[in-house]
């Protein structure tokens, strides 16, 4: 008897920020600039090397999978049992950049994580354009 492969789901955040690519890879891959918008990191970017995100309710252990600079950054984020990863996409724009961050890999028993996700990176999005409106 096989079972049916579990449905998993996505956080997608889309927008287009009024910055250019590199001013957002920057904010993105710079472990000051992360904390700034993110939580404290020991970030670096490298593909295969593991970082830690540190918030005040715990921590979440991650890996970088993809990265090309400007582009595409992902990396696996566990944290509290969910074992998700983040990509992170950038395409200029004539009016900046449009960036999408996807989290994906939710389990239907995950709607806490999901929720708390859904609303977290709507928070972290608004954060990171004030950390790239105070940044050169």
């Amino acid at each position: 008897m096989s079972s049916a492969p579990v449905e998993k789901r996505s956080v997608v955040v889309e927008r287009e920020i009024p910055y250019p690519p590199e001013k957002i890879w920057r904010a993105l891959t710079q472990p000051h600039l992360i904390e700034e918008w993110l939580m404290k990191n020991d970030f670096r970017p490298e593909p295969g090397s593991d970082f830690t995100l540190r918030g005040e309710w715990g921590s979440v252990a991650c890996r970088v999978q993809t990265i090309e600079p400007n582009k595409t950054l992902s990396y696996s984020w566990e944290a509290m049992g969910l074992k998700s990863v983040v990509t992170w996409t950038l395409k200029a724009t004539s009016g900046g950049t449009m960036l999408r961050m996807e989290q994906s890999g939710f389990r239907p028993d995950q709607e806490q994580a999901y929720q708390g996700a859904k609303h977290g990176w709507q928070r972290m999005f608004g954060a990171l354009e004030q950390t790239l409106a105070r940044s050169i």
